[in-house]
Order: C-alpha cells, then structure tokens, then sequence
C-alpha cells in the first residue's frame, strides 16, 4: 500500500495522453481498447462523473462513468454521440496503474463515483465487468444480470453488473 495520499479530481484536457496510456495498458491484451476519440466522447457525455486520481505526481488511475439506460452499454467501436437521461449510470472504464493495484485505489476513485451518483440523482451505477473481473465487483455489491448478454466485443466471460447507488463501496481486498 502506497503511503501518499490520493486525490481524486474531474478530468482534465492535459490528462489524456496519461489516460490514453493507462486505458491501452489495461485493455489492448483484452482486445478491448478504444482509442483517445471514444474516451474522450464519453467523458464528454458526463463530465461531472468521470475521475482521475493523482498520486505522487503522478496520473495513477482513472473512472470514466455515463449516464446509460438500465441493461445497454456503450459500442466499443464507436464514439458516444447521444447523451442518455436516465437514472442509471454506466461505469464505462475503471482502470488504476498495473504496479498500484490491489491498494485500494480502485476503491477511492469507486467512493469518488458514488457521491457523484448520489448527488445527481442516479439510482444505480451499472457495469461490464471484463477481462474475469467479476468477482471484483460482485464484492463492491454490484449483481451479475445472466440474461443480459454483452456483444462479442466485451470479450469472452464479459458479465452485465449493476447495483443500487445507496449502497456504500466496501473496504476490503481488490483493486
């Protein structure tokens, strides 16, 4: 566990090239990264629940979240172009730097998620959960939903997830 303190603030125009390298680092192995354009859309789409969190002079993670109608996702081979109003919240990407994780950050940029949720209004945060992190977020209280199917896209084992904002995030093992 690193000893500096964390602090987790809105995304910012000079985070993307440290965003960008985070989110190809985590999820070009998994076929699944997305490329600047459609990171920055989505965060264009919410920007009041998408996070950074800097540590020690550094970009050490990131949360990008968006309004989504309950059971839909987002296209990962496309940009967002239409802005949902909805009472579900889509947390599309949370990726935290490979040498920090299972520090706990995960779970300070998740805290940073669900006061965001709970002060616009959302009344669930939903999720795919990717690359066999599933159980990850089934202890952050998020229920996997087997009818819905993510696209071939997400990924082999990709889970559909979600949970009702009023929960707290748990202390605990994990990201």
């Amino acid at each position: 566990m690193t000893t500096q303190t964390p602090r987790v603030r809105h995304v910012r125009g000079d985070d993307w090239d440290a965003i960008v390298a985070l989110e190809s680092a985590a999820y070009t192995p998994l076929g699944l990264s997305e490329g600047r354009a459609a990171l920055e859309s989505r965060v264009r789409a919410s920007p009041a629940t998408c996070f950074v969190l800097d540590l020690a002079e550094r970009l050490a993670g990131y949360l990008l979240a968006l309004p989504y109608p309950m059971f839909r996702y987002p296209d990962l081979t496309r940009a967002e172009s239409v802005e949902f109003r909805t009472g579900n919240l889509h947390l599309h990407d949370l990726v935290v730097a490979e040498d920090l994780r299972g520090s706990g950050l995960a779970k300070t940029l998740l805290s940073a998620l669900f006061a965001s949720a709970r002060s616009h209004g959302f009344a669930s945060v939903s999720l795919v959960a990717v690359g066999g992190s599933a159980p990850f977020w089934a202890s952050q209280g998020f229920t996997e939903h087997p009818g819905v199917v993510p696209p071939d896209g997400y990924g082999p084992g990709a889970r559909y997830m979600s949970r009702p904002v009023r929960v707290e995030v748990t202390a605990g093992a994990g990201g």
